[in-house]
Protein backbone atom coordinates (compact mmCIF):
# COMPACT_ATOMS: atom_id res chain seq x y z
CA UNK A 1 0.00 0.00 0.00
CA UNK A 2 1.17 3.04 -0.97
CA UNK A 3 2.32 5.89 1.97
CA UNK A 4 0.91 8.77 0.03
CA UNK A 5 -2.56 7.22 -0.07
CA UNK A 6 -3.05 6.60 4.02
CA UNK A 7 -1.87 10.29 4.79
CA UNK A 8 -5.07 11.61 4.56
CA UNK A 9 -6.48 8.70 6.71
CA UNK A 10 -4.18 9.51 9.26
CA UNK A 11 -4.47 13.40 9.52
CA UNK A 12 -8.37 12.79 9.72
CA UNK A 13 -7.75 9.80 12.27
CA UNK A 14 -5.69 12.65 14.75
CA UNK A 15 -8.29 15.05 14.31
CA UNK A 16 -11.09 13.25 15.32
CA UNK A 17 -10.20 10.18 17.17
CA UNK A 18 -7.35 11.47 18.83
CA UNK A 19 -8.76 14.93 19.21
CA UNK A 20 -6.15 16.62 17.82
CA UNK A 21 -6.38 20.32 16.64
CA UNK A 22 -7.14 20.60 13.10
CA UNK A 23 -3.60 23.23 12.90
CA UNK A 24 -1.61 19.95 14.63
CA UNK A 25 -2.96 17.44 12.19
CA UNK A 26 -2.43 20.03 9.18
CA UNK A 27 1.12 19.98 10.94
CA UNK A 28 2.05 16.32 10.88
CA UNK A 29 0.67 15.78 7.27
CA UNK A 30 2.66 18.19 6.20
CA UNK A 31 5.85 16.13 8.26
CA UNK A 32 5.23 13.38 6.04
CA UNK A 33 4.99 14.61 2.74
CA UNK A 34 8.14 15.81 3.60
CA UNK A 35 9.51 12.48 4.40
CA UNK A 36 7.90 11.47 1.20
CA UNK A 37 9.58 14.12 -1.04
CA UNK A 38 13.03 12.57 0.31
CA UNK A 39 11.96 8.80 -0.40
CA UNK A 40 10.05 8.96 -3.12
CA UNK A 41 5.52 9.34 -3.66
CA UNK A 42 5.70 6.05 -4.73
CA UNK A 43 6.97 4.43 -1.67
CA UNK A 44 5.19 1.77 0.08
CA UNK A 45 4.81 1.56 3.81
CA UNK A 46 6.18 -2.04 3.51
CA UNK A 47 9.64 -0.44 2.05
CA UNK A 48 9.91 1.91 5.30
CA UNK A 49 13.21 0.24 6.89
CA UNK A 50 15.68 1.31 9.96
CA UNK A 51 18.27 2.39 6.83
CA UNK A 52 15.72 4.55 5.06
CA UNK A 53 14.90 6.69 8.54
CA UNK A 54 18.76 6.84 9.07
CA UNK A 55 18.78 8.51 5.96
CA UNK A 56 16.31 10.73 6.09
CA UNK A 57 17.67 12.23 9.55
CA UNK A 58 20.67 12.99 7.97
CA UNK A 59 18.68 14.05 4.91
CA UNK A 60 16.26 16.65 7.50
CA UNK A 61 19.96 17.37 9.30
CA UNK A 62 21.39 19.05 5.82
CA UNK A 63 18.00 20.39 4.49
CA UNK A 64 17.56 24.69 5.15
CA UNK A 65 14.95 26.95 5.47
CA UNK A 66 14.28 29.70 3.32
CA UNK A 67 16.84 31.85 5.09
CA UNK A 68 19.53 29.37 4.65
CA UNK A 69 19.53 27.80 8.30
CA UNK A 70 19.64 24.45 8.86
CA UNK A 71 16.73 23.20 10.60
CA UNK A 72 16.84 22.85 14.32
CA UNK A 73 17.06 19.88 16.23
CA UNK A 74 13.50 20.17 17.46
CA UNK A 75 12.01 20.81 14.40
CA UNK A 76 13.71 18.01 12.96
CA UNK A 77 12.17 15.98 15.85
CA UNK A 78 9.33 16.85 14.99
CA UNK A 79 9.33 14.87 11.40
CA UNK A 80 10.02 12.07 13.24
CA UNK A 81 7.54 12.04 15.90
CA UNK A 82 4.87 12.59 12.88
CA UNK A 83 6.34 8.95 11.18
CA UNK A 84 6.67 7.48 14.73
CA UNK A 85 2.93 8.74 15.36
CA UNK A 86 2.17 6.93 11.69
CA UNK A 87 3.60 4.16 12.01
CA UNK A 88 1.50 3.50 15.02
CA UNK A 89 -1.47 4.30 13.40
CA UNK A 90 -0.40 1.49 10.74
CA UNK A 91 -0.35 -0.84 13.86
CA UNK A 92 -3.35 -0.23 14.88
CA UNK A 93 -5.28 -1.28 11.53
CA UNK A 94 -3.05 -3.92 10.89
CA UNK A 95 -0.73 -3.03 7.69
CA UNK A 96 2.36 -4.47 8.00
CA UNK A 97 5.08 -1.61 8.00
CA UNK A 98 8.35 -0.56 10.13
CA UNK A 99 7.24 -0.95 13.81
CA UNK A 100 7.45 2.34 15.77
CA UNK A 101 9.76 1.81 17.86
CA UNK A 102 12.95 1.70 15.48
CA UNK A 103 12.46 5.23 15.39
CA UNK A 104 14.63 6.86 18.12
CA UNK A 105 14.25 10.60 18.38
CA UNK A 106 17.03 12.74 19.21
CA UNK A 107 17.64 14.11 22.34
CA UNK A 108 17.04 18.14 22.13
CA UNK A 109 17.85 20.99 24.64
CA UNK A 110 14.58 23.06 25.38
CA UNK A 111 15.22 26.99 25.64
CA UNK A 112 14.76 28.59 29.14
CA UNK A 113 11.48 29.87 29.93
CA UNK A 114 11.47 33.64 30.08
CA UNK A 115 9.33 34.39 33.13
CA UNK A 116 8.05 37.68 35.36
CA UNK A 117 8.46 37.93 38.66
CA UNK A 118 4.92 39.75 40.34
CA UNK A 119 6.77 43.02 40.55
CA UNK A 120 7.21 43.01 36.67
CA UNK A 121 3.73 42.61 36.64
CA UNK A 122 2.26 44.93 38.62
CA UNK A 123 5.07 47.29 36.90
CA UNK A 124 2.85 46.16 33.72
CA UNK A 125 -0.61 46.87 34.98
CA UNK A 126 0.02 50.42 36.45
CA UNK A 127 1.59 51.42 32.90
CA UNK A 128 -1.88 51.05 31.37
CA UNK A 129 -3.78 54.37 31.70
CA UNK A 130 -5.56 54.80 34.78
CA UNK A 131 -8.67 55.98 32.98
CA UNK A 132 -12.38 54.68 32.79
CA UNK A 133 -12.17 53.64 28.90
CA UNK A 134 -13.16 50.24 28.18
CA UNK A 135 -10.08 49.68 26.21
CA UNK A 136 -7.68 50.49 29.16
CA UNK A 137 -10.35 48.48 31.53
CA UNK A 138 -9.79 45.60 29.35
CA UNK A 139 -5.93 45.40 29.49
CA UNK A 140 -5.71 45.91 32.87
CA UNK A 141 -8.24 42.97 32.88
CA UNK A 142 -6.21 40.93 30.63
CA UNK A 143 -3.02 41.39 32.19
CA UNK A 144 -4.56 40.45 35.70
CA UNK A 145 -6.49 37.18 33.96
CA UNK A 146 -3.43 35.77 31.83
CA UNK A 147 -0.67 36.04 35.17
CA UNK A 148 -3.77 34.77 37.71
CA UNK A 149 -4.57 32.00 35.72
CA UNK A 150 -2.05 30.57 33.14
CA UNK A 151 -4.50 30.40 30.36
CA UNK A 152 -3.35 30.00 26.65
CA UNK A 153 -3.69 32.94 24.15
CA UNK A 154 -5.57 30.86 22.80
CA UNK A 155 -7.95 30.07 25.17
CA UNK A 156 -7.87 33.34 26.29
CA UNK A 157 -9.48 34.88 23.26
CA UNK A 158 -12.10 32.10 23.19
CA UNK A 159 -13.63 33.05 26.18
CA UNK A 160 -17.51 34.60 25.91
CA UNK A 161 -19.08 36.22 29.09
CA UNK A 162 -21.08 33.45 30.43
CA UNK A 163 -17.85 31.06 30.18
CA UNK A 164 -16.40 32.89 33.08
CA UNK A 165 -17.60 33.27 36.88
CA UNK A 166 -16.18 36.37 38.65
CA UNK A 167 -18.08 34.99 41.82
CA UNK A 168 -16.77 31.44 41.95
CA UNK A 169 -13.80 32.53 40.48
CA UNK A 170 -13.42 29.36 38.68
CA UNK A 171 -14.82 28.20 35.42
CA UNK A 172 -13.65 25.69 32.41
CA UNK A 173 -12.02 25.64 29.49
CA UNK A 174 -11.30 23.69 26.61
CA UNK A 175 -7.42 23.43 25.75
CA UNK A 176 -5.39 21.61 23.45
CA UNK A 177 -6.74 17.88 22.37
CA UNK A 178 -9.34 19.17 23.48
CA UNK A 179 -9.37 18.31 26.94
CA UNK A 180 -10.98 20.56 29.39
CA UNK A 181 -9.35 22.07 32.96
CA UNK A 182 -10.78 23.77 35.48
CA UNK A 183 -9.13 27.62 35.76
CA UNK A 184 -9.01 28.88 39.11
CA UNK A 185 -8.49 33.22 39.16
CA UNK A 186 -7.56 35.65 41.35
CA UNK A 187 -10.18 37.95 43.47
CA UNK A 188 -8.40 40.94 42.00
CA UNK A 189 -8.95 39.46 38.14
CA UNK A 190 -12.15 38.69 38.95
CA UNK A 191 -12.70 42.54 40.14
CA UNK A 192 -10.57 43.67 36.93
CA UNK A 193 -13.00 41.74 34.73
CA UNK A 194 -16.51 43.03 36.71
CA UNK A 195 -15.07 46.68 36.44
CA UNK A 196 -14.29 45.99 32.44
CA UNK A 197 -17.88 44.44 31.94
CA UNK A 198 -19.56 47.29 34.31
CA UNK A 199 -18.08 49.54 31.46
CA UNK A 200 -19.15 47.92 28.65
CA UNK A 201 -22.93 49.05 27.36
CA UNK A 202 -23.29 46.67 24.22
CA UNK A 203 -24.63 42.91 24.68
CA UNK A 204 -22.05 41.19 22.60
CA UNK A 205 -20.84 37.69 23.34
CA UNK A 206 -17.10 37.93 23.41
CA UNK A 207 -15.61 38.58 26.41
CA UNK A 208 -12.76 40.31 25.63
CA UNK A 209 -13.18 42.95 22.67
CA UNK A 210 -11.51 45.17 20.02
CA UNK A 211 -11.98 48.59 20.26
CA UNK A 212 -10.26 49.60 16.87
CA UNK A 213 -12.47 52.22 14.88
CA UNK A 214 -11.95 50.19 11.53
CA UNK A 215 -13.68 46.88 13.37
CA UNK A 216 -17.21 45.93 12.66
CA UNK A 217 -19.69 43.43 14.13
CA UNK A 218 -22.23 40.88 14.11
CA UNK A 219 -24.69 40.53 16.40
CA UNK A 220 -22.48 38.25 18.31
CA UNK A 221 -20.23 40.54 18.36
CA UNK A 222 -17.15 37.73 16.40
CA UNK A 223 -16.00 40.40 14.50
CA UNK A 224 -15.07 42.44 17.25
CA UNK A 225 -13.26 39.67 19.33
CA UNK A 226 -9.63 40.42 20.13
CA UNK A 227 -7.62 38.13 18.29
CA UNK A 228 -4.26 36.57 19.71
CA UNK A 229 -2.07 38.87 17.40
CA UNK A 230 -3.58 41.88 19.17
CA UNK A 231 -2.84 41.02 22.78
CA UNK A 232 0.76 40.08 21.60
CA UNK A 233 1.12 43.92 20.27
CA UNK A 234 -0.91 44.89 23.46
CA UNK A 235 1.22 43.12 25.99
CA UNK A 236 4.91 43.95 24.39
CA UNK A 237 3.09 47.57 24.73
CA UNK A 238 2.66 47.17 28.42
CA UNK A 239 6.51 45.54 28.74
CA UNK A 240 7.84 48.03 27.11
CA UNK A 241 6.29 51.34 28.85
CA UNK A 242 7.08 49.20 32.16
CA UNK A 243 10.97 49.21 31.34
CA UNK A 244 11.18 45.47 30.85
CA UNK A 245 14.10 44.32 28.23
CA UNK A 246 13.28 40.64 27.72
CA UNK A 247 10.89 40.10 25.43
CA UNK A 248 7.18 39.02 27.00
CA UNK A 249 4.92 37.36 25.61
CA UNK A 250 1.10 36.13 26.07
CA UNK A 251 3.05 32.74 26.97
CA UNK A 252 5.37 34.54 29.49
CA UNK A 253 2.63 35.37 31.00
CA UNK A 254 1.61 31.65 31.63
CA UNK A 255 5.32 30.86 32.41
CA UNK A 256 4.80 33.76 35.23
CA UNK A 257 2.10 31.70 36.58
CA UNK A 258 3.34 28.83 36.59
CA UNK A 259 7.02 30.30 38.41
CA UNK A 260 4.88 31.73 40.75
CA UNK A 261 3.09 28.59 41.71
CA UNK A 262 6.07 26.81 41.85
CA UNK A 263 8.22 29.29 44.07
CA UNK A 264 5.60 29.82 46.30
CA UNK A 265 5.52 25.79 47.13
CA UNK A 266 2.89 24.56 45.04
CA UNK A 267 4.04 20.58 43.78
CA UNK A 268 4.60 20.05 40.06
CA UNK A 269 1.87 17.55 39.63
CA UNK A 270 -0.91 19.84 40.33
CA UNK A 271 0.81 23.12 38.15
CA UNK A 272 0.92 19.89 35.66
CA UNK A 273 -3.00 19.94 35.98
CA UNK A 274 -3.52 23.71 36.00
CA UNK A 275 -1.31 24.10 32.79
CA UNK A 276 -3.27 21.42 31.10
CA UNK A 277 0.15 19.60 30.25
CA UNK A 278 -0.82 15.93 29.16
CA UNK A 279 3.12 14.62 29.70
CA UNK A 280 5.12 16.07 32.87
CA UNK A 281 8.09 16.29 31.31
CA UNK A 282 6.78 19.46 29.54
CA UNK A 283 5.92 21.08 33.12
CA UNK A 284 9.32 19.93 34.28
CA UNK A 285 10.71 22.99 31.79
CA UNK A 286 10.60 24.86 34.95
CA UNK A 287 12.52 23.16 37.62
CA UNK A 288 15.43 24.92 36.08
CA UNK A 289 14.38 27.88 37.51
CA UNK A 290 12.59 26.73 40.87
CA UNK A 291 16.01 24.31 41.56
CA UNK A 292 17.80 28.32 42.08
CA UNK A 293 14.96 29.41 44.40
CA UNK A 294 15.70 26.34 46.59
CA UNK A 295 19.28 27.22 46.77
CA UNK A 296 18.25 30.58 47.46
CA UNK A 297 16.10 29.74 50.76
CA UNK A 298 18.74 27.00 51.87
CA UNK A 299 21.07 29.90 52.27
CA UNK A 300 18.80 32.38 53.53
CA UNK A 301 17.37 29.84 56.25
CA UNK A 302 19.49 26.99 56.86
CA UNK A 303 21.73 27.71 60.50
CA UNK A 304 25.67 26.82 59.25
CA UNK A 305 27.11 25.72 62.42
CA UNK A 306 30.89 24.93 63.18
CA UNK A 307 31.79 21.77 63.85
Amino acid sequence: MYMSELIDDYAEHLEIERGRSPKTSENYRRYLERFLEFAGMELKVEEITPELIRKFRLWLNRQETERGDTLTALTQSYHLIALRGFLHYLSKRDIKSLAPHNIELPKTHRKQVTFLHYEEVERMIDAVPDDESPAHLRDRAILELLFSSGLRVSELVGLDRDHINTKRREFMVRGKGQKDRPIFISQHAAEMIETYLAARTDSLVPLFLNYSRNNTSDTSGNFRRLSPRSIQRMISKYAKLAGITKHVSPHTMRHSFATDLLMNGADIRSVQGMLGHSDISTTQVYTHVTDAHLKEVYDRFHTDTAL
